[in-house]
């Protein structure tokens, strides 16, 4: 009993750290992804877990939707600065320093969505390498796929999408791998208005598929968090009945002996 009680904390710490992980890199207006912190070793019963498995995927789905909006607000800021490049030479110094920013941001959210999957599909390995009851549980994934493996085929499409449109650009994804990867990149491209334009067009074209790829990644949260859900409360409902009949058996009137007869075996 025990090591269910401990594995389903570790589970609950991998949802909170998801959110957490999400809220580190999202502006601060979208405010924190689990508000106060919870004592996850004072959890009392599957009724208190489902709840915050509701209040973890929510929380999820809202960074979810954050970073879409926010990848949605770079495309269009792109597409301004294209439009302007091209009736100038090349976009002035200042100018070209917010580029490199919503660049740099849309790096980021790459990282944001890449994470997310990670945990959530920690999150599912753990319950099935833990509880057979979850192991068991059938769900509506195709091919008999677990939410770990649809994960990691949504992040490597993913970052084959990202590698192919670099590619299209003779860039490659090791460029903008890392912050120091990408400044460094966009300062080359930086020097010459045929740079600044296919700098802008990689990130436009990038920014769209992320505005994609989160509603994917959304999808498929919302569909774990469902089945979760609906685990736990089985699993609630078969305690709740067995310590119901427990109550009934030990509760139950005994009948007592009419005096003067026999205790004696009746057949």
């Amino acid at each position: 009993m025990p090591h269910r009680y401990s594995s389903t904390n570790r589970w609950l710490a991998a949802l909170s750290a998801v959110a957490l992980a999400a809220a580190s890199t999202v502006p601060a207006k979208a405010g924190t992804a689990t508000g106060a912190a919870t004592e996850w070793t004072q959890l009392l019963n599957n009724g208190e877990l489902i709840s915050l498995v509701g209040k973890s995927g929510e929380q999820i789905q809202n960074q979810l939707t954050q970073i879409s909006q926010l990848a949605q607000q770079i495309e269009t800021q792109l597409n301004i600065y294209q439009n302007m490049l091209q009736n100038t030479a090349t976009l002035p110094s200042h100018m070209w320093g917010q580029v490199e920013s919503e660049l740099n941001q849309l790096r980021s959210i790459v990282e944001q969505g890449q994470s997310i999957s990670f945990s959530m599909g920690n999150a599912d390995d753990v319950l099935q390498q833990r509880f057979q009851s979850y192991a068991d549980l059938k769900t509506n994934l195709p091919s008999n796929q677990t939410f770990s493996s649809t994960y990691q085929s949504w992040s490597d499409t993913n970052r084959d999408t990202i590698a192919s449109t670099l590619k299209a650009a003779s860039l490659t994804a090791e460029q903008f791998d890392s912050e120091e990867g990408t400044m460094s990149s966009l300062r080359s491209m930086s020097e010459s208005a045929d740079g600044q334009m296919k700098a802008l067009q990689v990130g436009h074209e990038i920014a769209a598929q992320q505005v994609a790829q989160m509603q994917k990644l959304r999808g498929l949260v919302s569909q774990q968090m469902t089945m979760m859900g609906t685990w736990l409360q089985t699993e609630q409902t078969d305690k709740d009945l067995a310590q119901a009949r427990r109550e009934t058996f030990f509760n139950s009137e005994v009948k007592s002996i009419p005096e003067g007869q026999k205790m004696e075996p009746r057949w």
